[in-house]
């Protein structure tokens, strides 16, 4: 208790009635949870099992059994509930599952179960996929504000609406009649038995002595009854959250619900949180002045003991492109000032489809970097299909890489075929391709099958005689030629602009493989550059979880509850950051909010970007800085390349020149 703070202490110390803890970023709100667990059990005599704390994730979860195992000796922690709020739900529906109308081992159907569900029940109706995930959106909104299909077919204004309230009601019927829940229903459900029946109720609320939630602002209006049922009118809670954190109104959070319980909750003890322990002054006056621009039901302001640190430095950049050199430029030129680690790093941004640009600066000047809740570059079906077929050209014995592109794209060889060819393989204890031309194999396939294998093993030989002599960069352009594989993309993508992205993934994989063979494996072999290929392709498939130093890429959305020495915050354009859909619905609050989570995710730098053009639907367009970098005061921005002169290529020789000298001074010191 003595290395907390006064406020801290008291958010501790207070069991006099329901309590709000109002925790800015970085302001330790986990060591209040976690201490005043402790001093429940310790002091105020509370037994374990009688404490349930939630929170959202899994892995928040285990962070404070751990925190609670550390504070916590002998035993004194057996019987703690800690949990998600679905996990909490889940076990009050297994113990309560006749009360819910369930049977006894009922199970949990996943998204791709809900979504085959909804397929089967709307095949009348031959609706398509972006129909159909509307419709789940839709369902899923009305369980988390805890309307029932009835209600929803009643309140239908539209035809859509009323097809979806009957798709609901469809839905609820047949998984009840599967013995099955969805993850929505883990709260819904809950909630339901608590409020329809009294007795239920007055036992949870026994068992539930206090209640801590982690994260409030959070919640949805079905979490916020689902706390309110358990807490009853003893109201013995301790919630923690901060109003300018909350960033998922787009899956059902309501920030309002901190409001809420000043309103429910007359007696609500409010404590501020207000001293950060993550950043320096300069970076907590920016996202303090920041978000003074939204409006705010309890108003506080971050401050620490940091100092002011260095000024923050915003960089305009010509496109993405020379917003992924510039970015990497300064990460190399901080990392050999201070002698950082490469995961006290992180890039940041709005969207997904921000990261290609740094990936592909990263993977050129050979930084080991880590994609965080997106689809790592090696991933990509398009990537790994041509890695694929590089990986047979350089080695026929290689059944996977055979099995996965045999029908990439198709060539009317079916599952049957290829399985005759694998027993007759296996029989004579050879790799596949070595039998496609032996003359027993006609002993088991014939036909187009047989005819088509044998094609494909004449081509396959006709490529590895092409690699002996050409360059790999002619052998991929051979390759894309021959199996048509822009075709292949355009037919098998949802639509033009996926198919485009896709190509666009490809084109980077060969850009990368001609720069590897030009610049850093000169007169390597195909087979050389492909070992290589392969060797990123593990290093980037392994866990994140191992620690690895790597550089950390990931959306806003992914960063919160995370911090690094380090952070460029990136895209901070308009339309990208506001988002243009916030701009047009005129919703900017929860975007500023967006803005202030990542500046307050910077330890010690931070560096914002913006691109005066960038690529929109196949055109360059001009884009404007975000409206939030004129809301930082301006007295602690450092301004760098604003109205650029110089040409395209005078730039790229200039960030190639300055790399060449600190990866030279990089390697001099190591």
């Amino acid at each position: 208790m003595q290395d907390l703070n006064p406020r801290q202490r008291e958010a501790v110390r207070y069991l006099d009635g329901p309590s709000l803890v109002l925790a800015g970023a970085g302001s330790g709100k986990t060591r209040v949870i976690t201490a005043k667990i402790a001093h429940l059990i310790q002091h105020a005599n509370l037994t374990p099992r009688h404490i349930y704390a939630v929170t959202f994730t899994n892995k928040t979860a285990r962070e404070m059994k751990t925190r609670i195992s550390k504070l916590l000796v002998g035993g004194e922690a057996r019987g703690l509930n800690v949990s998600t709020f679905h996990t909490l739900g889940l076990h009050m529906l297994r113990r309560e599952h006749q009360a819910a109308g369930l049977r006894n081992g009922f199970t949990i159907f996943d998204e791709q179960d809900v979504e085959q569900l909804l397929k089967e029940l709307s095949k009348k109706n031959d609706i398509d996929k972006e129909a159909l995930q509307q419709a789940r959106w839709r369902i899923s909104q009305w369980k988390n504000n805890l309307i029932n299909p009835q209600t929803a077919i009643q309140q239908a204004e539209d035809d859509r609406e009323a097809f979806h309230g009957a798709l609901y009601q469809a839905y609820s019927n047949a998984l009840h009649a599967y013995n099955t829940v969805d993850f929505d229903d883990l709260i819904l459900r809950p909630v339901e038995l608590l409020k329809q029946n009294p007795e239920l109720r007055e036992r949870w609320q026994n068992q539930v002595r206090h209640l801590l939630v982690d994260e409030y602002q959070d919640t949805n209006g079905a979490q916020y009854e689902f706390v309110q049922h358990l807490v009853g009118t003893q109201a013995r809670f301790t919630v923690v959250g901060d109003d300018d954190q909350s960033i998922y109104a787009w899956r059902g959070a309501q920030p309002e619900n901190l409001a809420r319980l000043a309103d429910d909750y007359p007696h609500l003890k409010l404590i501020k949180l207000e001293q950060n322990y993550r950043s320096t002054g300069h970076i907590l006056n920016a996202a303090n002045q920041l978000i003074a621009n939204n409006p705010h039901v309890f108003e506080k302001k971050l401050w620490c003991e940091l100092g002011l640190g260095d000024p923050l430095k915003v960089i305009a950049c010509r496109d993405e492109e020379d917003e992924a050199e510039r970015v990497i430029s300064e990460l190399i030129q901080s990392r050999f000032r201070s002698r950082h680690d490469y995961r006290d790093y992180a890039i940041l941004y709005r969207s997904n489809h921000q990261a290609r640009p740094f990936e592909k600066a990263l993977r050129v000047h050979n930084i080991p970097y880590f994609v965080s809740g997106g689809v790592a570059f090696f991933s990509r079906t398009e990537v790994k299909d041509i890695m694929s077929y590089l990986r047979l050209i350089t080695n026929t014995d290689d059944d996977a890489a055979l099995l996965r592109v045999i029908n990439t794209p198709r060539r009317e060889i079916g599952p049957s075929a290829l399985e005759k060819l694998a027993h007759y393989a296996a029989s004579r204890d050879k790799p596949l391709f070595d039998v496609l031309d032996e003359f027993g194999l006609e002993q088991t396939l014939t036909g187009k099958p047989l005819k088509r294998l044998r094609e494909f093993h004449a081509w396959l030989i006709d490529m590895q005689r092409l690699a002996e002599h050409a360059l790999p960069s002619e052998v991929i352009d051979r390759l894309l030629n021959d199996i048509q594989y822009q075709e292949w993309l355009e037919q098998s993508s949802t639509n033009d602009k996926a198919a485009k992205r896709r190509w666009s993934n490809v084109n980077d994989l060969v850009e990368w493989l001609t720069h590897l063979q030009t610049e850093e494996q000169k007169g390597e072999s195909l087979s050389d550059i492909v070992s290589h290929l392969a060797l990123m392709d593990i290093l980037e498939r392994q866990d994140d979880e191992q620690n690895n130093d790597r550089v950390t890429l990931m959306t806003l959305h992914a960063a919160k509850g995370l911090e690094f020495p380090h952070v460029f915050l990136t895209g901070v354009e308009e339309g990208l950051l506001p988002h243009q859909n916030s701009i047009d619905e005129e919703n900017i609050e929860e975007e500023r909010r967006l803005a202030y989570v990542g500046l307050t995710r910077a330890q010690r730098q931070l560096t914002i970007s913006y691109a005066e053009k960038r690529r929109r639907g196949g055109e360059k367009v001009t884009c404007e800085p975000s409206r939030f970098l004129h809301e930082l005061p301006q007295d602690i921005l450092q301004w760098e390349g604003r109205h650029i002169e110089t040409t395209r290529e005078e730039q790229l020789q200039r960030g190639k020149e300055k790399l060449a000298g600190l990866r030279a001074m990089l390697a001099d010191t190591e």
